[in-house]
């Protein structure tokens, strides 16, 4: 017996040292003013020394193409450091904000002591050499124009080297709503949608004031069909005829939408095919600081700074430069706005941290021209919280209207984008809600054009949803009269009312169904910088030229940090068509020598 209860004792004591060493883990959330509710849940383990074994991203609502490196890369360094106290990833500060603190939440939530954890530790980075690399054509910026700049060269058989300061490709048009204007000209479709591509040249240029360069615009449109085949080609998939839809302040139904939600589609599509060459190097987290010129004044190369702060010096036969506009830079947009008055920091922006004109910077060092900088686009469209164009309930123009906190009505929703955001600003708190019936969300569960679905909005605090119209202005905090007697008229003009076919009190004559389906829905939204429409002067192959009107040989410029196609007013769904244009034009040209 007093074997069996030795036997006995040693057993127990074993179990309890190994449960003493067994690692324990941790489940928290926390809410994100992008995801909204719950939009990052994570799972914390740690050692039986306290120390960080593992963080695992469980779930994120954050945007798409936005959210992937900070939840790959902020758990690995807290792993390496032993710290919930790392830093955040360029460009996607709102969801590395909202994985700390599910991290916290984790910890202390399941009764863990985070002091000691929240030492801050720095990343010790041994600086790299020096280094000089060459290649037939350089590219400053992975955004869309970039990389279509670099796989048009490459097609083009030039070998390639694209540089960008942030750590992930996409800039702008990875966060865009992803739509495509774009008119296949003759085509049984454009004739049933009463479209050409000389309707969207004369609506590119009258939206503009007609200040774009005519034959800018004519390129644009007449090249715009064909650069959906060419993302065809790399394998890009679109929705159908059937999903072509009037982007807000697009003034017609061109808007072709890719299958994958916001951008994403065009950076899964260009960066597969860079992996699949050995032509293209693309290297992140790299700064162009300057654009080499030879004797004779043409561009040579660049001079970037790396990941570690040593210097890349790149030799090239041509440079393209497709690093964005500046919507982010507050002193810049303030410093060349003409038209709004103020874009101070209380201006929030839809554009990614990295849009502040570096390009801009180093090219006026060149001397380049520059035209039209003063043309900065706002849109009606922004969250409240964040600026973003993410949580829009909308679908397209003609499903929904805008009222303001009377719940009334107050001008054109089918308008152009500069009109729609002076009316707003005219309202009250320049703030409107955008109202919408369940004919877009059947089931609640569709997604909008950023991958989110209406009832994860609802859920997030970005919308609201109600059965009646009454008890939807209740939840906006509107007048539940206003809202009724405002609806009933708009829906007077919709398909099958008394008065379809004719245009309302504010002009507007893009109508669909009714507004009569519930459960309703209502997003808040306020006005938000969104293009510079401003930039350096180009000609149609993308040439850049300088204060005397000469070109500047070897330099090429192509998306948003060129100026002369858009005017006073870009047209909504034309920016993507750009940076695919004239970035596939820019890439063939520096490859080619034109």
């Amino acid at each position: 017996m007093k074997k069996i209860l030795s036997v006995i004792l040693a057993l127990a004591l074993m179990m309890t040292a190994v449960l003493a060493m067994a690692d324990t883990s941790y489940t928290g959330t926390a809410d994100s003013q992008i995801g909204g509710v719950g939009a990052v849940t994570v799972t914390v383990t740690l050692a039986d020394d306290g120390s960080i074994k593992a963080v695992t991203v469980d779930e994120c609502k954050d945007t798409p193409g936005i959210c992937e490196l900070p939840c790959e890369k902020i758990p690995a360094q807290m792993v390496e450091l032993n710290s919930i106290n790392v830093d955040s990833v360029a460009g996607a500060t709102l969801t590395s904000d909202a994985i700390f603190a599910a991290v916290k939440n984790a910890l202390e939530n399941g009764g863990v002591d985070t002091t000691a954890l929240m030492e801050k530790k720095e990343v010790v980075v041994e600086k790299a050499a020096d280094e000089t690399l060459e290649a037939d054509v350089v590219v400053i910026g992975a955004g869309g124009a970039g990389l279509a700049a670099a796989i048009s060269a490459e097609q083009n058989g030039a070998s390639v080297i694209v540089v960008e300061k942030m750590p992930k490709v996409g800039g702008n048009t990875i966060l865009a709503g992803g739509a495509v204007n774009a008119v296949e000209d003759r085509s049984e479709f454009a004739v049933k949608q009463n479209d050409s591509v000389y309707w969207h040249y004369w609506q590119t240029l009258n939206g503009g004031d007609w200040q774009g360069d005519p034959e800018l615009v004519m390129t644009l449109v007449e090249n715009a069909y064909d650069a959906i085949q060419w993302t065809k080609e790399l394998g890009m998939e679109w929705l159908g005829e059937e999903a072509v839809f009037t982007v807000s302040g697009g003034l017609w139904p061109r808007a072709w939408k890719p299958a994958m939600v916001a951008g994403t589609g065009f950076f899964d599509t260009y960066t597969k095919y860079i992996d699949k060459t050995d032509k293209i190097d693309l290297m992140l987290n790299t700064k162009a600081e300057k654009i080499l010129t030879d004797d004779t004044g043409a561009a040579c190369g660049i001079i970037a700074t790396g990941e570690t702060g040593n210097t890349i010096t790149i030799n090239a036969k041509s440079v393209v430069v497709a690093t964005g506009g500046f919507a982010k830079n507050v002193s810049l947009r303030m410093a060349y706005d003409a038209i709004w008055g103020t874009l101070d920091e209380k201006v929030l922006s839809t554009n990614h941290e990295g849009a502040t004109g570096d390009g801009v910077k180093m090219l006026q060092a060149l001397q380049a021209d520059f035209v039209q900088m003063g043309n900065i686009q706002l849109l009606p469209l922004g969250d409240p919280k964040t600026g973003s164009l993410s949580g829009n309930i909308e679908h397209g123009v003609d499903s929904r209207i805008f009222v303001n906190k009377s719940g009334l009505r107050y001008g054109d929703e089918g308008g152009r984008r500069d009109d729609m955001t002076r009316d707003l600003f005219a309202q009250e708190d320049a703030l409107m809600w955008i109202v919408m019936d369940s004919d877009t969300y059947p089931t609640g569960d569709e997604l909008n054009n950023f991958g989110e679905t209406a009832n994860q909005l609802v859920e997030a605090g970005r919308a609201v949803k109600a059965d009646t119209l009454e008890e939807l202005a209740a939840l906006m905090g509107v007048d539940a009269a206003n809202l009724v007697a405002t609806i009933d008229e708009y829906n007077k003009y919709c398909i099958g009312g008394e008065l379809e076919g004719q245009a309302d009190q504010f002009g507007r004559t893009l109508f669909g169904q009714p507004i009569d389906n519930g459960p309703f829905y209502a997003g808040a939204r306020v006005p938000t910088v969104h293009h510079t429409m401003g930039g350096v002067r180009i000609d149609t192959l993308c040439r850049v030229y300088n204060e005397n009107g000469e070109i500047i040989e070897n330099l090429y410029a192509a998306g948003e940090v060129t100026g002369g196609i858009h005017g006073t007013n870009r047209l909504g769904g034309n920016a993507l068509t750009d940076t695919v244009v004239f970035g596939r034009i820019a890439g063939e040209s520096a490859a080619t020598g034109k």
